[in-house]
């Protein structure tokens, strides 16, 4: 028996880098399902005017929680769009390098501070994990991988995910980096462990 997991993610979201540090082993432990929707832009996150307010707090926070995982952090640029990231991680996923291609995307970002919005940062990423760059610049420029971010966040909306990152069993929505212990419970209690 295994469940449909949905992943909900912003390549742009501090609390994403978080979350990729630490989901992996949760998700290694049951039958499950991922069902990976990156999101565009903006989309997820606080709008660009509450997000100024709200930085300096999140700052704060972001580095209480890195402290605790040891991790470091250099947040990129403020003017950074993940929607690069997010278009590539549709290849990524289709070759089977989803994990990786998060993990160092994340990294490169969070940890060494990189424009991730930069067509050549993702690709550059792309590469490092094993992707081909024709096939990733090919993926970056589809308009079908456009549509199917976009696509990603009305179903956001619709299942009513009000931020990322968001992960979806059923009908129960686990909110943040902060809820994957939540998460787990309910798979455990779904009966989904492996043996």
């Amino acid at each position: 028996m295994s469940a449909d997991l949905i992943f909900y993610f912003n390549f742009r979201s501090p609390y994403c880098y978080l979350v990729s540090k630490t989901i992996w082993p949760v998700l290694d432990k049951y039958h499950v399902n991922l069902v990976w929707r990156p999101l565009p832009g903006w989309d997820g996150r606080s709008p660009p005017e509450r997000a100024k307010v709200k930085i300096p707090l999140v700052r704060q926070d972001l580095a209480r929680w890195a402290r605790r995982l040891g991790i470091p952090v250099n947040p990129p640029p403020a003017s950074t769009d993940p929607t690069l990231a997010g278009l590539g991680s549709l290849l990524a996923e289709e070759r089977g390098l989803l994990r990786p291609y998060i993990v160092e995307m994340m990294r490169k970002e969070w940890a060494e501070g990189v424009d991730i919005g930069q067509r050549d940062a993702v690709l550059d990423v792309g590469v490092a994990i094993g992707l081909d760059r024709a096939a990733l610049a090919a993926t970056l420029d589809d308009p079908r991988s456009a549509a199917i971010l976009a696509r990603n966040s009305e179903l956001a909306f619709e299942q009513g995910v009000i931020g990322v990152p968001s992960f979806v069993v059923g009908d129960q929505i686990f909110w943040g980096n902060d809820r994957v212990d939540f998460l787990d419970d309910h798979l455990r209690e779904l009966r989904l462990a492996k043996l």
